[in-house]
């Protein structure tokens, strides 16, 4: 494979679809299952996964751009799986404890990103920062009213642990996965993990570094756009595009996303190509002055 970072293609030769499903709808709804995840303390139930249809419009935008900065069909095919998957390590998400713990943590500034942490807690042993968290605030969660069970170090491991709660649940849905006739190669771990771990992508191909960036841009974008996640454990009450492109600058001077990842984003939103993705994940379209801010901006980036 190319070592190269992909340049981007003309706008035609993006799918008829701007935001395409580059797999069948039913390979996709088999992997949006894996989201769901028995219930430990109810045996017979089962937690429906949390992430499934932010995961799914991810996955289309993540396509969009992959096409756009002229990854080949097969390799966004791939990526696309990959991006279908990317919060696994979030299955079984309680949505009201999690958001209880969070919440808490960003009202008292405490760092919710393993990278975060450890910046803060240099001590900390890397992949150990659930352990250190709970060290150092657990008692404090407790006394705010929210046991530090089992189950809540869960909701702990599944942002400061994401990692090794990802690799887990792969272990589980592998045998699944070869049945689906998925073959899920290392690239594709690493790919979901560059938002919390970009480390991890130090050293690999700079078109499988991109292809993180890209997942991370799209990710972000819906996140920021999602009224439900805004709500629950965003302490958020309202969604605009303006918000969430202020976001992807941070990252992109944090040197998380690359200039040609966000212009792709811009562009292609600017063009309506995620305009459906806005009204699923936010409940209302675009504005007009969202839709004119977004067109000022991809043409101030083209130049």
């Amino acid at each position: 494979m190319s070592q190269r970072v992909q340049k981007p293609r003309s706008k035609s030769t993006v799918t008829a679809d701007k935001a395409p499903l580059l797999v069948s709808r039913s390979l996709a709804a088999s992997l949006l299952r894996f989201y769901d995840y028995p219930h430990p303390m109810r045996p017979g139930h089962t937690i429906r996964g949390y992430d499934r249809q932010h995961a799914l419009r991810t996955a289309r935008m993540s396509a969009a751009i992959a096409l756009r900065l002229g990854h080949a069909p097969d390799k966004a095919r791939r990526f696309q799986i990959a991006c279908l998957l990317h919060d696994l390590g979030r299955a079984g998400l309680d949505r009201k404890l999690f958001g209880r713990i969070w919440s808490w943590a960003r009202e008292h500034d405490v760092p919710t990103r393993p990278r975060e942490w450890r910046a803060a807690y240099p001590e900390t042993t890397y992949g150990r920062e659930t352990e250190s968290f709970l060290k150092y605030y657990g008692n404090d969660l407790e006394s705010a009213g929210i046991p530090m069970d089992a189950w809540a170090r869960e909701q702990v491991e599944m942002r400061l642990g994401f990692a090794r709660r990802m690799n887990r649940r792969l272990r589980e849905v592998k045998p699944e996965l070869e049945s689906l006739g998925v073959q899920w190669v290392p690239w594709m771990t690493r790919v979901t993990l560059y938002y919390y771990y970009p480390e991890k992508l130090a050293n690999d191909a700079p078109w499988i570094r991109q292809l993180g960036e890209t997942l991370v841009a799209c990710e972000q974008f819906e996140a920021h756009n999602n009224r439900q996640r805004g709500r629950d454990y965003y302490c958020r009450d309202k969604e605009t595009v303006h918000e969430a492109i202020d976001y992807l600058e941070t990252l992109h001077g944090d040197r998380i996303i690359s200039a040609a990842v966000m212009n792709a984003l811009v562009s292609l939103a600017a063009e309506g190509a995620f305009d459906q993705v806005i009204v699923q994940a936010r409940g209302v379209p675009i504005t007009t002055h969202e839709r004119t801010a977004l067109q000022k901006l991809a043409a101030m980036r083209s130049h």
